[in-house]
Parts: structure tokens; C-alpha cells; sequence
């Protein structure tokens, strides 16, 4: 069983990540008082919750499309994505390497924000499933190029969109938006050119925050 330390030395964004999701729900929860409904009286939950009339306003409210993120609903929420977080992300840091994987996190969490202020402005939204989706479709690539069997990351990609639409809880259009935000990587990410990698997750993630700045 891989240790913390072990973890750390072979995916360190992805650690990151996920502690500081974790870190974040501590923090929303001692606010709120609550495990389970961390979000209602969180002064962070309220200023990372990404919400369209907010996030329309302009400012610092527009980082809300990066905060939500990493901000989780309850304690079932931010375990299964920390959980699938620490699964998929240490697989492709592991191929891309930290930097690279980490602008495709960010590029993934921000694409997912902007589908839901474009498509869904006024549904309050949360979480980190949105990247998670946009990771899920670069593992594909990965499996692909690294010569694996690709089966399991399609068939995992296929469970989750079929629970996306037969789950009432869940958002739509920041599963959708990952899932899109993605496939808009995919092909560069996995390219054997480490400047086309990069020039092409930097271009989404261009579009995506323009994206949300035109909300």
C-alpha cells in the first residue's frame, strides 16, 4: 500500500489537490457546525460557491469558477472525489509530469465552471467532479498512447456519464463541461511534442477563463 510520503513523490499536484479539498471542507465545516451541510452558514462556502448572479458581478468573484473546485458539499462529497481525485490524477501526473498535469487540472476545473455559468447560470454548484471528468477523458488518451488496454478508462468514463444524468444531486453541466473541456485536450496532451502539449492545454484553458469572463 502506497504510503503518504510514497504518494507525494509520485504525484505531488495531485496530493495537493485533494488536501487541499480536504482542508477546505474541515475548514467549511467547523463554519457551518455541520458534516453533512457544510455549506449553509460557511463565509468560505459562500465566497467559493460558484453562482452565476455572483460571479456576474465581476471582481473576485470571478475565481469562483477555480474555487468551487475544491469546495465539497458534505463529507460523502469530497471523500468519492478525493477518493477517484487520488485514483486517476496520480496516473496521469505520472505521465505528463507535475506542471503539465496540473495546468490540465485547472484547465479542467475552470472549463467545467464556464459550461455551467453559460448553461446552467443560476444553479449553485461545487466541487471538484467537473476536473475529475476532464481527467477521466485524458486518461483515455493516456491508456491509448502507453499502449493499455482501453476498456476500463471507456467503460469508467461510461458508468459516470450514465450516473450523471440518473442522479438528481449532481451537476450536469459541470460533468458535461469536463467531459467537453477534456476532449478539447485530449488530443494535444497526449501528443508526443511536449511545446504541442502545452500549447494546447494553455489554449483551453485561454478559452475557458475567457469563457467565464464573458459571463
Amino acid at each position: 500500500m502506497l504510503t503518504l510520503r510514497r504518494w507525494w513523490e509520485q504525484a505531488p499536484a495531485t496530493t495537493l489537490f485533494t488536501a487541499l479539498a480536504v482542508v477546505v471542507y474541515i475548514i467549511t465545516a467547523v463554519q457551518s457546525r455541520s458534516l453533512m451541510n457544510n455549506l449553509s452558514a460557511s463565509s468560505l462556502g459562500d465566497a467559493w460557491l460558484l453562482y452565476g448572479p455572483e460571479v456576474s458581478t465581476g471582481g473576485l468573484d470571478r475565481l469562483r469558477a477555480l474555487g468551487a473546485a475544491f469546495l465539497h458539499i458534505d463529507l460523502g462529497h469530497v471523500a468519492i472525489n478525493g477518493f477517484l481525485l487520488m485514483l486517476i490524477g496520480r496516473e496521469i501526473e505520472r505521465f505528463a509530469g507535475t506542471a503539465l498535469y496540473t495546468a490540465a487540472f485547472l484547465t479542467g476545473a475552470v472549463g467545467a465552471s464556464a459550461t455551467v455559468l453559460w448553461m446552467d447560470w443560476a444553479q449553485p454548484t461545487a466541487g471538484a467532479s467537473g476536473a475529475l471528468f476532464a481527467l477521466m477523458m485524458l486518461l483515455v488518451g493516456v491508456a491509448r498512447v502507453s499502449g493499455g488496454d482501453l476498456r476500463a478508462p471507456l467503460a469508467f468514463v461510461g458508468v459516470n456519464v450514465i450516473y450523471t444524468f440518473l442522479a438528481p444531486s449532481v451537476s450536469l453541466w459541470g460533468h458535461m463541461g469536463g467531459l467537453l473541456t477534456g476532449g478539447a485536450m485530449l488530443f494535444f496532451f497526449v501528443h508526443p511534442d511536449v511545446r504541442v502539449r502545452w500549447a494546447g492545454v494553455l489554449a483551453v484553458l485561454t478559452a475557458s477563463v475567457v469563457a467565464v469572463g464573458l459571463v
